[in-house]
């Protein structure tokens, strides 16, 4: 499990400012989606340590209308897509670029470099803002958009050239930033605002589960697949299956048709409680995504004492040494392999459960909670302004 550059830097510690140092407090004015629970997360930890503006793309979800005052929040109203694509949001460059000269920021921080990233690079150019960018990568805006077009390869490596710092959540993204023109990347996972207690009761030997989306780029058939394998030998596997998509009555079917309905259980859209009461039952969890940073469900199951069975992604390789506290799943492989392999590994995985929960939950203790790893952000900050 491979460290974050920023965890070498001295933590802040909580509710520190720069006003304690006789300093201003830093302006600081994030980009993105107000709608989203991942921009919504970065505010709460950003808030009590700067002077916070946010201009969403969309509108504000109500817990950052309650955290960012209205005088310092701007609602573009349209519906980008993370993608490309987005003559709506172009329109509102002229919009943007007015509020961040009024705010005259001294950080300007995109999320989501595709589009939110290059509004801020054109405002910045062409209205002369004062303030530096810190470009916030969040996944697929660095591991997948580049590669679908020249186009947004070019506008990919003109946001990172452009800022003065990123921000990447794994080791992986970062060397993809830097292939791509990035200077430094400062490296942390969005991670855990809290660690969760440890679980209160033994978890259930053989129980599975699965929260990503049902989406194709989750592979939630990869899922069902190597849970299948796994349940060829092993009679008292069973698996939940949390969160809702597009495959999900597929999914259904499928099982029906391999004769798994006692097995394998559908739950729908779960609230926080209801996932970490999953999480605490669980002993295994698997996500078997096609493209992926470090994610924070899988973090989640780890500090919750899960074993996780993780897709062959770069990105995993930082949180599972195969065979030592989870197992990377190896690809391309069948049924019948998939089920001879897991026969192998996973009941010596069971064997050392306890001091596997206890190694998970000390790295996401050390590093992947989110707010220690904001406040050394900041920290950074203050010290390149």
């Amino acid at each position: 499990m491979t460290e974050g550059s920023l965890h070498s830097t001295p933590p802040l510690p909580t509710g520190e400012s720069s006003s304690a140092e006789g300093k201003q407090p830093l302006r600081y004015a994030l980009v993105g989606d107000g709608d989203s629970p991942h921009l919504l997360k970065w505010a709460r930890a950003l808030a009590p340590l700067l002077e916070l503006w946010v201009c969403s793309s969309r509108g504000f979800a109500p817990e950052l209308e309650a955290l960012v005052p209205a005088g310092r929040r701007l609602a573009l109203n349209t519906d980008p897509a993370h993608g490309g694509g987005n003559a709506a949001l172009l329109r509102k460059l002229p919009a943007l670029a007015r509020w961040l000269s009024r705010v005259d920021a001294d950080w300007i921080n995109p999320h989501y470099l595709t589009s939110h990233g290059t509004l801020v690079l054109l405002a910045q150019r062409l209205w002369h803002l004062r303030g530096r960018v810190l470009a916030s990568a969040w996944g697929s805006d660095i591991l997948v958009t580049p590669q679908r077009s020249p186009l947004y390869r070019r506008l990919t490596q003109a946001v990172l050239r452009h800022a003065t710092l990123c921000t990447s959540d794994s080791q992986h993204m970062t060397g993809v930033m830097r292939q791509l023109g990035a200077g430094e990347v400062l490296t942390f996972p969005f991670g855990l605002d809290a660690l969760p207690p440890a679980p209160a009761q033994a978890k259930t030997p053989w129980l599975f589960y699965a929260n990503r989306g049902l989406e194709p780029i989750y592979r939630p058939f990869r899922v069902l697949e190597l849970f299948r394998s796994i349940a060829s030998w092993q009679p008292d596997a069973e698996l939940v299956i949390a969160n809702d998509g597009s495959q999900r009555q597929a999914m259904e079917q499928w099982v029906a048709r391999e004769n798994l309905q006692q097995r394998i259980r559908f739950v729908g859209r779960l609230s926080a409680a209801q996932q970490a009461e999953q999480y605490d039952r669980a002993q295994w969890y698997l996500s078997q995504p096609e493209s992926d940073s470090v994610a924070v469900s899988v973090l989640e199951a780890m500090a919750h004492g899960c074993i996780p069975l993780l897709s062959q992604l770069p990105a995993n390789a930082e949180l599972v040494d195969d065979g030592r506290n989870g197992w990377i799943v190896p690809e391309p492989a069948g049924s019948a392999e998939l089920g001879a392999l897991s026969a192998q590994v996973l009941p010596q995985l069971l064997a050392r459960a306890s001091d596997i929960a206890r190694d998970n939950r000390q790295w996401v203790h050390d590093h992947g909670l989110f707010p220690p790893a904001v406040a050394r952000l900041v920290q950074t900050l203050r010290q390149v302004s």
